[in-house]
């Protein structure tokens, strides 16, 4: 709630509401905070609903115990760790898409892969003097103020995100995984081969409200197959 008032807030300046026509704009380190919020209150809410049902299955003793054996076998550590470090990179990438949203980022270079004349803009627009503060001299604003290095960096954590997910379910075909664990690494290479389409859409037809909506909305299933994938990996006593 705070953090939306505060999101809030950003936008609504005295000169602002003076100027006629003017559009209210948000910070865009208050839109990606406000994101990060409702995303951890979002995945504290799965977790604790996926977590009672698990309990209340094993409490029953409705919890296969061919299925527990598959959770405790060694072969599974790696896959656990790469689902668990693969999860942080898609936040890390939907965080992205905060500053891309809050600088409107996604209304320069309407195109792919291309970005101008090759796959990246040129190192001076990436790394520009315009962002610089006169009390620090440093250039890394540029990756939370400058439109186009915040798009470059979400495109490629993005493509980062999509191939890792791809080699992750590649991994997993030859695992001995429990039917929940093979749904939902199954959902999430749906979810990223939808969210990419949704993405690369997005972007060359230069934001319509229907398309960014459907793309935060694909974030979303995404982010949660990962969670589901997640959880569906913690092992069970037996």
């Amino acid at each position: 709630g705070f953090m939306g008032w505060y999101m809030v807030k950003s936008g609504l300046s005295e000169a602002l509401m003076k100027e006629p026509g003017a559009v209210p704009r948000v910070s865009q380190y208050r839109l990606t905070a406000h994101l990060a919020t409702a995303v951890a209150i979002y995945g504290g809410t799965i977790f604790t609903a996926a977590e009672i049902m698990r309990q209340h299955k094993i409490a029953t003793g409705r919890f296969p115990a061919s299925d527990a054996a598959m959770l405790n076998n060694p072969v599974l550590k790696r896959f656990r760790i790469a689902s668990h470090s693969l999860g942080s990179l898609i936040l890390l990438t939907l965080l992205s898409g905060g500053l891309v949203a809050g600088l409107d980022a996604g209304l320069i270079y309407n195109e792919f892969p291309w970005m101008g004349n090759g796959i990246m803009p040129p190192k001076e627009e990436l790394w520009s003097d315009r962002y610089v503060k006169p009390n620090d001299k440093g250039k890394w604003r540029n990756f939370f103020e400058n439109p186009s290095t915040v798009q470059f960096d979400h495109r490629t954590l993005a493509e980062t995100t999509a191939t890792l997910t791809t080699i992750l379910w590649a991994y997993s075909r030859n695992l001995p995984l429990p039917k929940n664990a093979r749904v939902a690494v199954n959902t999430m290479m749906g979810a990223v081969v939808l969210q990419v389409t949704l993405g690369i859409s997005t972007l060359i037809y230069m934001v319509p409200i229907e398309l960014a909506a459907a793309h935060q909305a694909g974030a979303l299933a995404l982010v949660t197959s990962n969670f589901w994938l997640i959880h569906a990996l913690r092992r069970v006593p037996l």
